[in-house]
C-alpha cells in the first residue's frame, strides 16, 4: 500500500470515528428517557454490576472498542457518572481477554464490522421515519455507532497489508521484552484492533518464532493500545468524558507495569495452574490464560484505589464552568464556628449574584449568546442550600438562624434571575435581529444595565432609595419599549412573530431586573436589622473581587415584584 493511500486511510478512518461518535452522542442524550436511565443505573448501580456489565457486553460483541467508546458516549451525554463508568470500562478489560481464549481454543472471532452497513441503514431508516420522536433519536445513535464502526474498520483496511507482511522480531533479555511491548502497542494502534496483535503474537508462539516470554510482552502492549480507541473518543468530549478515557488510559498502564514487573513468576504461576486445570499445552493457551489473570489482577489492584482515582480525575480537565460552579467559601471546617460560617455563607452568594449579573449583562447585549454562568449558578445555588441546611443543624444564636431563610431567599432570587436571562436569550435567538425600534430596545437595554450597576452586590450595595430609583427608571423603559413594540406589530412595521419573540425576552429581563433588585434590598435589609437588632453586632463586610458589601446600609423591606419569579 502506498504513502498516499495509507494517509488518506488513517484520515477518513478517524473522520469517520469522529463522525460515528459525535452521532451517537446526539442521539444518546435525545432517546434518553426515564427506561434507559433506569436500566443504566441499575447495571452500575454498584461496582460488581458495573464490572460484569462491561465484562459480559464486551464479551457478547467481541470488541472492547466499541464497549470503551459507548461507556464514555454514555458519560458524554450525562447518562452515566465518572463513577460509574470506571467500572465499565473496567470490566470491558476483563471481557476482551475472551477473545484471546477463541482465538487459542477454536480459532474464530466475531467480526463486529459486519454489522456497522446494517446499523446505518436501519439507523436512517428510523431517523427518517421519526425525525422528531424518539425513534428518530434512536436511529441517530444506531446510525452513529455504525459509522463509528465503518471507521474502524477503514482504519483495519487500511494496515492491512502492514499487518500481512507484518513479522515479530525476536530480541532477549529485558530490553527484548520491553520492545516487545512497543510492538504490541504499535500493532494495536496501526491495526485499531488489539485482537489482531494477539493473533500475530499467539500465532508466533504457537510456531515456536518467539518465546512464551516475548509473545506474553506483545499481549500487554496490545492491552495498552487499546488505549488509543479511548483517547479519540474523548477528543471534543465533556470534561467527565475526559475523565473516564483518562483512567482507561491509567487502568491499562497500571496492569501493563504490573504484569511486566511480574511476568517471569506469573507465567510459572499460571502454567502450574494450567497443568492443575487440565487445560491445553498449548502456548496459546496458555498466552490467553496470561490475558486474562493480569487483567483481573489489575481490577484488584485498582479496587481498593477506586475512590482516590476518581478523585484525582475530577481534579483534571475542569472546564471554566465546572471551576466556577465549584464553592470557593464553603468550607465544612467553618461550620463549628457559626459567625465564620455566616461570613463564608454570605461571600460565596456574593461571588453567586456576580455570576448572576453576568448572565443577565450578557443577555442585554446586543447579540446575546447562550453561556454556562446560568448553570454555574444553578450548581452554586444547590451548595449554598446544602450548606444552610448543615449550618442549621449546629447550635448558633437564635438570631443569626433567623437569618438563613432569608439568605436561601437571596440565592433563590439570584438563581431565579440567571433562569430569566437564558430564557430572554432563547426568545431572541428565535428570531433574526431587527433594526426596527432601535433606539428604544437601546435605551431598554442601558437602563438595565445600571439597574444591574446599581445591584451588584460585589460592587457595595447603595441605600433602598437608590435601588428604588434605578428601578422605576428601568420599569419606565420597559414600558416605553413594550407599547413601541405593540405598536410596530399592529403597524405591520414588524413581524407579528418578532413582535412576540422581543416582547418575551424583555419580558424575561424585566423580571430578571426585579429579581437582582429583591436580593440587593434583602441584603441591604438583613445588614439593617443585625446592625440594630439584637445583641447589635455589626457583621464584618463581604469582600469580592475587591468589591465590598458595606454592613452600614440603609435597609428597606423586600418590595414584591409583579410576575418576579422568586417569593
Amino acid at each position: 500500500m502506498n504513502t498516499e493511500n495509507m494517509a488518506g486511510g488513517l484520515v477518513g478512518g478517524v473522520g469517520l470515528f469522529l463522525l460515528g461518535m459525535g452521532l451517537m452522542t446526539d442521539g444518546l442524550r435525545l432517546a434518553a428517557g426515564p427506561a434507559l436511565e433506569r436500566i443504566l443505573a441499575s447495571s452500575t448501580r454498584t461496582r460488581l454490576r458495573g464490572l460484569a456489565s462491561g465484562a459480559l457486553v464486551t464479551i457478547a460483541v467481541q470488541s472492547s472498542s466499541a464497549v470503551t467508546v459507548a461507556a464514555i458516549g454514555f458519560v458524554n451525554a450525562g447518562l452515566l457518572s465518572l463513577g460509574q463508568a470506571l467500572w465499565v470500562l473496567f470490566g470491558a478489560n476483563v471481557g476482551t481477554t475472551m477473545t484471546g481464549w477463541l482465538v487459542a481454543l477454536v480459532g474464530m472471532k466475531f467480526k463486529i464490522d459486519l454489522i456497522a452497513l446494517p446499523l446505518i441503514g436501519i439507523g436512517m431508516l428510523l431517523r427518517l421515519t421519526g425525525e422528531n420522536a424518539r425513534r428518530g433519536a434512536v436511529g441517530t445513535a444506531l446510525a452513529g455507532f455504525g459509522v463509528l464502526f465503518l471507521g474502524i474498520d477503514l482504519l483495519k483496511d487500511t494496515f492491512s497489508g502492514v499487518a500481512a507482511d507484518f513479522q515479530l522480531p525476536h530480541w532477549q533479555g529485558m530490553i527484548g521484552v520491553v520492545a516487545m511491548v512497543l510492538v504490541g502497542i504499535l500493532m494495536t494502534v496501526l491495526m485499531q484492533a488489539s485482537a489482531a496483535a494477539l493473533v500475530i503474537a499467539f500465532s508466533a508462539a504457537q510456531t515456536g518464532l518467539v518465546t512464551i516470554e516475548s509473545a506474553a510482552a506483545v499481549v500487554i502492549g496490545a492491552n495498552v493500545g487499546t488505549t488509543v480507541t479511548a483517547l479519540l473518543a474523548a477528543i471534543g468530549a465533556t470534561p467527565n468524558a475526559k475523565r473516564a478515557a483518562m483512567a482507561h488510559v491509567l487502568f491499562n498502564v497500571l496492569t501493563a507495569i504490573v504484569a511486566l514487573a511480574l511476568l517471569p513468576w506469573l507465567l510459572a504461576l499460571l502454567g502450574s495452574l494450567r497443568e492443575m486445570l487440565g487445560l491445553d499445552r498449548a502456548p496459546a493457551a496458555q498466552l490467553a490464560l496470561f490475558h486474562t489473570a493480569f487483567n483481573v489482577l489489575g481490577v484488584a489492584l485498582i479496587w481498593p484505589l477506586a475512590e482516590q482515582l476518581t478523585t484525582f480525575l475530577q481534579q483534571r480537565f475542569k472546564s471554566a464552568e465546572e471551576d466556577e460552579a465549584r464553592p470557593r467559601y464553603l468550607d465544612k471546617t467553618v461550620l463549628a464556628v457559626p459567625a465564620l460560617a455566616l461570613d463564608a455563607l454570605e461571600r460565596e452568594i456574593v461571588r453567586m449574584g456576580t455570576i448572576a449579573l453576568r448572565s443577565v449583562r450578557t443577555a442585554f447585549g446586543p447579540q446575546p449568546v447562550a453561556d454556562g454562568n446560568q448553570r454555574s449558578v444553578a450548581r452554586l445555588s444547590l451548595a449554598i442550600a446544602d450548606f444552610i441546611a448543615q449550618l442549621n443543624r449546629t447550635g448558633m444564636a437564635v438570631d443569626s438562624a433567623k437569618r438563613l431563610p432569608e439568605l436561601l431567599r437571596v440565592a433563590r432570587y439570584y438563581e431565579a434571575a440567571a433562569e430569566l436571562a437564558a430564557e430572554a436569550g432563547a426568545a431572541l435567538a428565535e428570531m433574526p435581529a431587527e433594526d426596527v425600534l432601535a433606539a428604544e430596545t437601546a435605551a431598554f437595554c442601558q437602563r438595565g444595565e445600571a439597574l444591574l450597576d446599581t445591584v451588584d452586590p460585589a460592587q457595595g450595595l447603595p441605600p433602598g432609595e437608590r435601588i428604588q430609583a434605578a428601578l422605576t427608571a428601568f420599569e419606565a423603559d420597559y414600558q416605553r419599549l413594550k407599547a413601541a413594540l405593540l405598536a410596530a406589530g399592529a403597524q405591520g412595521v414588524l413581524p407579528v412573530a418578532a413582535m412576540d419573540a422581543r416582547l418575551r425576552a424583555a419580558s424575561a429581563l424585566r423580571r430578571a431586573g426585579e429579581q437582582v433588585t429583591k436580593a440587593a434590598r434583602l441584603f441591604t435589609n438583613l445588614h439593617a436589622v443585625s446592625k440594630d437588632g439584637a445583641g447589635g453586632k455589626t457583621p464584618p463586610p463581604i469582600q469580592q473581587d475587591g468589591g465590598m458589601l458595606p454592613a452600614e446600609t440603609e435597609g428597606t423591606k423586600p418590595a414584591v415584584g409583579a410576575g418576579g419569579a422568586a417569593p
